[in-house]
């Protein structure tokens, strides 16, 4: 138990300290917002372009650990969709019901608990699974740019959604990082250090965001948070067992990023998307709540259970 405290430890102590900062009124009301605006186009897009950039395509093309995970959240994905849509006939809101149940958050608590639980190998699935999350992220724009803009033209509705994911810094930066590796160039030292004193601001900063971001309540979320939650917290991770250990047999280290990394709570990704588009975003948050909450119990069982193996 002790290996599992001091695992979990910093990342909860972190988002603890953001939420009691906000509580207190130490950091005021429109700090979530734009510390979490500093991350994402800041903070977090060195951190991914530096690790692309450094490492390239061979130690990033993991080809078993991309299936297991991305398959696992892909059948979470379409499993909540096909649910809520079948409800509501609303294509939109169950984009985003499936989005909440699938969405990860690798970037965010993903990365640290990786590097805390696996040591610095566990860096790179992390990073795999960042990438990877936006695929969901632009499977999900796809569907609600088709609902909201039915009225419109075809391809105005495929240049708007090309808009969106070339907007998008977590999804341009370690691509840019990718063609930077390939490309053989060295970064121009002030630069890089630059990219490294913003990479390390990435993870204490974005913990802090979620802490500040679970502040924000809603007593009159639908009964449905439950459910996208427990398609998170528990089938998702494991069906990402699944097929990482018994059907690939990969080895420990990539089954165990993939099981960590697929357990990981709903990430504030769908909630951004929701404000963006004007949505109804009440739901979503109380999702990210229950799921970084539940979250403390499910992986503490995991690294429990995984440490006596």
């Amino acid at each position: 138990m002790i290996y599992v405290f001091n695992v979990l430890f910093p990342v909860f102590a972190l988002i603890s300290l953001g939420y009691l900062s906000g509580k207190s009124g130490k950091l005021g009301a429109n700090a979530s917002i734009e510390l979490n605006r500093f991350v994402i186009w800041l903070a977090l897009p060195a951190q991914l372009f530096n690790f692309a950039a450094n490492s390239g395509w061979e130690r990033l093309w993991q080809p078993g650990f991309i299936a297991a995970f991305l398959i696992s959240a892909l059948i979470v994905f379409v499993l909540a969709l096909s649910f809520y849509w079948y409800q509501g006939r609303d294509l939109a809101a169950a984009s985003f019901a499936g989005l909440s149940a699938s969405y990860s958050n690798t970037g965010y608590m993903g990365i640290p608990l990786c590097l805390l639980a696996l040591g610095q190998d566990g860096l790179a699935p992390a990073i795999i699974a960042t990438f990877l999350v936006f695929i969901l992220f632009a499977l999900a724009t796809i569907l609600i740019e088709i609902d909201m803009l039915s009225h419109k033209k075809s391809h105005e509705i495929v240049f708007s959604v090309l808009k969106s994911l070339a907007s998008n810094p977590l999804l341009v930066s370690p691509v840019l990082g990718l063609a930077w590796a390939a490309s053989g160039w060295v970064i121009y030292d002030p630069l890089a250090q630059v990219l490294s004193f913003l990479a390390a601001a990435a993870t204490p900063c974005a913990l802090v965001s979620i802490g500040l971001f679970l502040i924000r309540k809603d007593e009159n979320a639908s009964s449905k948070v439950w459910g996208i939650s427990f398609g998170k917290l528990i089938i998702q991770p494991i069906i990402a067992w699944l097929i990482a250990g018994p059907l690939l047999e990969l080895p420990t280290l990539w089954v165990n990023a993939a099981v960590i990394l697929a357990a990981m709570p709903t990430g504030t990704g769908p909630y951004m998307l929701a404000q963006y588009y004007m949505a109804d975003g009440r739901v979503i948050s109380r999702v990210v709540l229950v799921t970084t909450v539940g979250s403390l119990l499910t992986l503490s069982l995991f690294l429990w259970w995984n440490r006596g193996v």
